[in-house]
């Protein structure tokens, strides 16, 4: 029996459940894929993944051929600290004005473009654009950055003075009242048919991985504070704010979001404990 193929998002946001799947010996039993959300979603669309992280807005368009595992995800309730909208000017003066993407995560792209749109009532000239603020910059008024860059963001870490910092999550809350979820875990629908025992095996090394890590935040910060530019109690923050579960709450959230978008269809395929 061949390992499953599973992916794994190549931030700071999941290296609580590498370092999880580390401790517990469950990633000899993987083969694992390390890359963007983008890029990560794209495999497991086309067949390269069997099991992996799947931007919201990837499930949505793609629902019938994936089926979501339980319990586990990529969220937030209120701020999330890696997904920024910075600004020269005020969001409600973008109107025209260019706005920088990130070509790193298509849902954290299309939840600023939403609440620009119905929130603000703006209509800013999008284009994409690598991650890189500084060079955002250089032709942008605005620029949508998450992950490791936007985590900068937050921090401060900016390329000129004056700049705003919007935290994406913190706008969706403001706006609805409800969490937001930036990915879900899930396997291709016909490898789940062919291998259920492997799916199933998967996901419970991934819960298993994420409460271990949940009680060890503080020694997981310290370690990836090794490689990372920043402090252990930065990072340990960073982890807290961050939802890795998948509950009831969660769903309203992405409903809403499926509702503005245009796609809520997609739920009849989610499942949710409880």
């Amino acid at each position: 029996m061949t390992r499953p193929r599973v992916g794994h998002i190549g931030f700071l946001n999941c290296a609580p459940l590498y370092w999880g799947l580390a401790r517990t010996g469950a990633l000899v039993n993987m083969e694992i894929t390390r890359d963007t959300p983008e890029r990560l979603s794209d495999l497991l669309v086309e067949g390269r993944l069997d099991i992996g992280p799947l931007s919201l807005v990837e499930f949505l368009h793609n629902a019938d051929d994936l089926v979501v595992l339980p319990d586990v995800a990529i969220g937030c309730d209120g701020q999330v600290m890696s997904c920024e909208i910075v600004t020269r000017e005020p969001l409600e003066a973008l109107s025209g004005r260019s706005v920088a993407l990130g070509s790193t995560s298509r849902t954290s792209v299309r939840l600023a473009r939403l609440l620009l749109g119905r929130r603000y009532g703006v209509r800013p000239d999008y284009y994409g654009c690598p991650p890189d603020l500084e060079r955002m910059f250089k032709e942008a008024d605005a620029a949508v950055v998450i992950g490791d860059v936007g985590l900068q963001a937050f921090a401060g870490r900016l390329p000129e003075e004056g700049l705003e910092v919007h935290d994406l999550g913190q706008l969706w809350k403001e706006w609805t009242g409800l969490p937001f979820v930036f990915a879900v875990w899930a396997a291709r629908r016909d490898f789940y048919e062919r291998s259920p025992e492997l799916v199933h095996e998967v996901h419970r090394s991934l819960v298993e991985a994420r409460d271990l890590a949940l009680g060890h935040l503080g020694d997981v910060a310290a370690q990836m504070s090794q490689w990372a530019p920043f402090e252990p109690a930065f990072l340990e923050q960073y982890f807290r704010t961050l939802n890795y579960g998948f509950e009831r709450r969660h769903l309203a959230g992405m409903t809403r979001f499926a509702e503005l978008v245009g796609a809520a269809t997609a739920y009849r395929w989610l499942t949710v404990p409880g």
